[in-house]
């Protein structure tokens, strides 16, 4: 799988309406969800008490916390495409997203992008992108939305 490298504000602009690409697959593993749950403090069985989880939720495991699933879009955006002469890159809004489907452990997610939109802020790259998390093996995404990223290039 080849990731699609942008150098510029021009090259960016050029994808406008594309799909970008789909990264590789991330395995979600317990001691991810026990980690994020540490960091966040948010301890809720479904998340950490696999016997639980088993017997009483509707999903039979437990699940990764849906903002674990979100925090992971950086990491996977960045699987999906390089950007060159960035002098800062700033996570800037998520305009919507929907959480679909709980992603239990142990799944394997990949994130889907395709660019909507750029606007030149003078000389700032503001791009907005529609992201799909999909689990493999499953024909409903984890979530789906519009983000928007802003890229100063070097140039």
């Amino acid at each position: 799988m080849s990731m699609l490298t942008i150098r510029s504000l021009a090259e960016l602009e050029q994808y406008t309406g594309q799909e970008l690409g789909v990264s590789p697959y991330h395995t979600i593993t317990q001691e991810q969800i026990d980690r994020f749950a540490a960091a966040t403090l948010d301890y809720q069985w479904i998340h950490l008490d696999a016997e639980r989880a088993r017997t009483e939720s509707p999903f039979g495991a437990t699940i990764a916390h849906g903002y674990l699933t979100l925090a992971l879009l950086p990491y996977l955006w960045g699987q999906v495409v390089t950007m060159e002469n960035l002098k800062m890159q700033v996570n800037y809004e998520i305009e919507s997203l929907r959480f679909n489907q709980a992603v239990t452990v142990n799944s394997e997610v990949r994130l889907r992008a395709r660019l909507v939109a750029v606007r030149n802020l003078r000389g700032i790259a503001k791009a907005q992108i529609e992201v799909t998390l999909e689990i493999k093996d499953s024909p409903k995404p984890a979530y789906n939305g519009l983000v928007t990223f802003l890229y100063h290039f070097e140039q």
